[in-house]
């Protein structure tokens, strides 16, 4: 019994060992692009009082997998650190941070995670995905313009949200006429291939 559990042990440790270099092999084929944070950006533009408001992410991390000859077999993962949002004033980050807004404490990261990537003529292309803000998730689907320059890819988009459906902006705030409810989120990633 005692070789046989032995033996098990011996087979679950093979196992693991199997999974984890397929897991690496598989992570390396997700970061086929090292994007350049640097160089990238991520916005999110609301409107007070009818006044255009930019506020900027100043961290956050992506995974990219594009090739322009297989773009359906293309993926993206991105995770934005919420208390990064920066809209210039401390205070008024705070706020941003705080429960009624990102709650960043609760739920430090907003994410997307791609399920689909479609070609939409010339360098177009429809990614649809999981926005998770909040705790709160929805399908949405991200028009991307897609440029490639040597080893050099930008990805450039924007997708407007309504900030109510992920409880973004809540008792007070929820009062759409003072802070309204469509945000838009533009992103510029610039990536580089391995």
């Amino acid at each position: 019994m005692k070789a046989t559990l032995h033996h098990f042990h011996h087979a679950a440790q093979r196992a693991a060992l199997a999974g984890l270099a397929a897991f690496s092999l598989f992570g390396a084929g997700l970061a086929h692009a090292d994007v350049d944070l640097a160089k990238s950006s991520v916005v999110a533009t609301t409107k007070q009082m009818n006044v255009p408001v930019d506020g900027k992410f100043k961290k956050f991390s992506v995974q990219l997998n594009f090739d322009p000859a297989k773009p359906t077999a293309g993926s993206a993962n991105v995770s934005i650190d919420t208390a990064s949002y920066d809209l210039g004033a401390d205070d008024y980050n705070k706020q941003a941070q705080g429960k009624e807004w990102f709650d960043s404490a609760a739920f430090p990261n907003a994410t997307f995670v791609s399920s689909a990537i479609a070609p939409a003529g010339g360098n177009q292309y429809k990614v649809t995905g999981k926005l998770t803000i909040k705790g709160k998730s929805q399908t949405v689907v991200v028009p991307v313009v897609i440029a490639s320059q040597g080893a050099t890819q930008t990805f450039d988009g924007s997708l407007p949200i309504k900030r109510t459906q992920f409880d973004v902006g809540t008792g007070e705030w929820k009062d759409t006429s003072v802070v309204a409810d469509e945000v838009v989120i533009k992103f510029h990633l610039v990536s580089t291939k391995k």
